[in-house]
């Protein structure tokens, strides 16, 4: 797999289990839970936003990366 997609789905997993972490904190009334579902929601979305990156940089460098 290449290295910006590992990224992007790692990124997808941690936003989906923050929100995940987020709702059992709202029914359980435990804040600090819900407040980590919120941070593994952001970490998630910027791990995506660096798969983005990546992918675009190696679109970017095909020209020059050939066989």
């Amino acid at each position: 797999m290449k290295d910006s997609t590992h990224d992007k789905v790692e990124g997808k997993f941690d936003e989906t289990k923050g929100k995940i972490k987020e709702e059992a904190g709202k029914l359980g009334g435990d804040r600090s839970t819900e407040i980590g579902g919120k941070f593994d929601q952001a970490k998630g979305k910027a791990k995506q936003g660096v798969g983005e990156v990546k992918e675009e940089v190696e679109e970017l460098n095909k020209p020059y990366n050939k066989p």
